[in-house]
C-alpha cells in the first residue's frame, strides 16, 4: 500500500531550491504521480516551471518512508505565483488537485494534505480575510475528497519577506503568518509549520535547497503529532488491490 500526500500551494510547495544544492534523499520508496500512475521520484517532483527544484516534500517522504515502512506517493499540484483566489472551490487549481487525489486514491491511501501558500496574499485589501477565504478551501477539500480524518498541515512565510523588494506588499507577511496559526487552532486535524530561521535564496522570496530539506523534516513532526495521537486514516483497498483479488480467484 502506498501512502499519498497531496501538495498545493504557491512556488514555495512547488519547490524553487536550487538542485546543485539538493540534500540527498533515498527515494527508493518516495513515488510522484504521473498521468495516474506512480512513478519512481525524480527531480524536480513539482514542475510547474521551467525553474522548479528542490521540494520540502522530498525530505517529508524520505523520513515518512523510514519510520512508517511504507511507499509514500507525491500529489504535486501546486503552482507558482497562485493567489487563494485561484484556488477557491471549481478553479481550474482546485479542481485538478481534486481530480488528480481521486486518481491517486485508486491505487493509494491519501494520509495528508501539505500546503505552503500566502506570498500572493499579502496585499491589505487580502490579508485581513486570509482565515475565511482559506477555510472554505479547506473544508471543501475535505468534502470533495472526504478526507475528514486526515491531518491538514499549513506552512508559515519565510521571516526573510521582511528583506525582499520585489514586492512592498510582502512586508505584510505576518498577518499572513498569524492568519495560518488562528487556521490551525480553529480547524481540526490542521497543524501549522513554523518557518522561524530558515533560509532563503538571494531573492528573498525563495526558501533555498538546505531550508527545504528542514522544512519538510519540520512538516513531519508536526504530522507526527497528529498520528500519534489520534486514527488518522483508515487504510483504502486501492484498484491494483482488487484487480490482483480478482485475478487470483479465476
Amino acid at each position: 500500500m502506498i501512502h499519498s500526500f497531496l501538495l498545493i500551494g504557491q512556488s514555495n510547495m512547488a519547490g524553487r531550491g536550487l538542485m546543485e544544492e539538493a540534500i540527498p534523499v533515498d527515494t527508493s520508496r518516495i513515488k510522484i504521480l504521473r498521468n495516474g500512475r506512480w512513478q519512481g521520484m525524480f527531480r524536480p517532483v513539482n514542475p510547474d516551471r521551467s525553474f522548479s527544484g528542490v521540494n520540502l516534500a522530498e525530505s517529508f517522504a524520505e523520513a515518512y518512508a523510514k519510520k512508517h515502512n511504507v511507499d509514500v506517493g507525491l500529489i504535486c499540484c501546486a503552482d507558482g505565483g497562485t493567489s487563494l483566489e485561484q484556488w477557491k472551490p471549481g478553479s481550474l487549481l482546485y479542481d485538478n488537485a481534486v481530480s488528480q487525489a481521486k486518481l491517486a486514491e485508486r491505487t493509494s491511501t491519501i494520509a495528508g494534505i501539505l500546503w505552503h501558500q500566502g506570498e500572493a496574499d499579502c496585499g491589505e485589501e487580502l490579508y485581513p480575510t486570509y482565515q475565511e477565504r482559506f477555510e472554505k478551501i479547506i473544508n471543501a477539500l475535505r468534502k470533495d475528497l472526504q478526507l475528514y480524518d486526515v491531518p491538514l498541515l499549513v506552512g508559515g512565510l519565510g521571516d526573510f519577506l521582511a528583506q525582499c523588494t520585489l514586492d512592498d506588499k510582502l512586508q505584510n507577511y505576518g498577518h499572513v503568518n498569524e492568519a495560518l496559526k488562528k487556521i490551525a487552532e480553529d480547524n481540526p486535524m490542521t497543524g501549522f509549520v513554523s518557518a522561524e530561521g530558515l533560509g532563503s535564496k538571494p531573492d528573498n522570496l525563495h526558501f533555498n535547497a538546505k531550508a527545504l530539506h528542514e522544512f519538510g523534516l519540520r512538516y513531519f513532526e508536526e504530522f507526527e503529532k497528529y498520528r500519534d495521537k489520534n486514527k488518522i486514516f483508515v487504510e483504502k483497498p486501492c484498484e491494483d488491490d482488487a484487480l490482483r483479488t480478482k485475478m487470483e480467484e479465476l
